[in-house]
């Protein structure tokens, strides 16, 4: 089991082949922090939606890369998914669904999503491995309308 404040970061090309990679890895690291069984599953489905966004829709011409980095903090793993690409925008012509964010939304115990200063995205999501005790989170914005509709 890893120690408290030990990260996991790596880069991998902008690439459908990056996608089971990098979960893979990451897996191993959420399973190294504690996370097992349910917990573990959730945090493959939600990077696996993560990662599969930012390669489908971070980068308008090959060539691109995306980040990952994971911290075990305090009884939470920490994962930050990030892209250097075109940022959030509305897409007249989409290649998915619409739902990887309102499925990450019910995976995590929280998460945001930020627009990069620098160009790009990052998407911050956090999983509690001590589920015993659950600390209730507001849902704010388009998320909570997305999980919840009304």
């Amino acid at each position: 089991m890893l120690d408290p404040g030990q990260t996991f970061s790596r880069s991998y090309p902008a690439c459908v082949e990056s996608v089971p990679r990098a979960r893979q890895d990451l897996t191993e690291f959420a399973r190294a922090a504690g996370a097992e069984d349910e917990r573990l599953h959730q945090v493959r489905l939600a990077a696996s939606e993560a990662l599969t966004n930012a390669v489908l829709h971070a980068y308008e011409e090959p060539g691109g890369t995306i980040n990952v980095s994971a911290a075990h903090v305090s009884g939470e793993l920490w994962v930050i998914v990030t892209d250097h690409g075109a940022g959030l925008r509305v897409r007249r012509q989409s290649r998915g669904l619409g739902l990887g964010l309102a499925l990450i939304a019910q995976l995590v115990d929280d998460f945001q999503i930020l627009s990069r200063g620098s160009g790009g995205t990052e998407l911050r999501m956090e999983f509690r491995l001590d589920r015993a005790a659950p600390r209730p989170h507001p849902r704010r914005g388009s998320v909570s309308a997305a999980v919840a509709p009304a």
